[in-house]
């Protein structure tokens, strides 16, 4: 069997995220990530506070903080790929 030689051969990255979740107290999550993708680093820093009147679940502010946070970082990822993109083609079409 052949290998056809117009497939480019595929590629693998490893992308690195870390992110912090700080329960400041019962009322206030905080997380800060940030994305090591090899070419750039994106960071962002979002936070949660707790409804006074719902009951105090540390884990529930946890996951909306880390949520905001990784809405941030794919926002900022697909910004980044739409300016990549246009110098792209502005360099293509000289």
């Amino acid at each position: 069997m052949t290998q056809d030689k117009s497939t480019p051969a595929a590629r693998t990255k490893t992308w690195t995220l870390r992110m912090d979740v700080v329960e400041e107290d019962e009322d206030v999550t905080k997380a800060d990530a940030s994305l090591d993708t090899g070419d750039r680093t994106l960071t962002t820093r979002s936070s949660a506070r707790r409804n006074p009147h719902d009951p105090p679940v540390p884990s529930i502010g946890d996951e909306y903080a880390a949520g905001r946070a990784l809405l941030d970082l794919g926002k900022q990822l697909l910004r980044e790929g739409t300016t990549d993109a246009a110098a792209n083609d502005k360099d293509e079409k000289g």
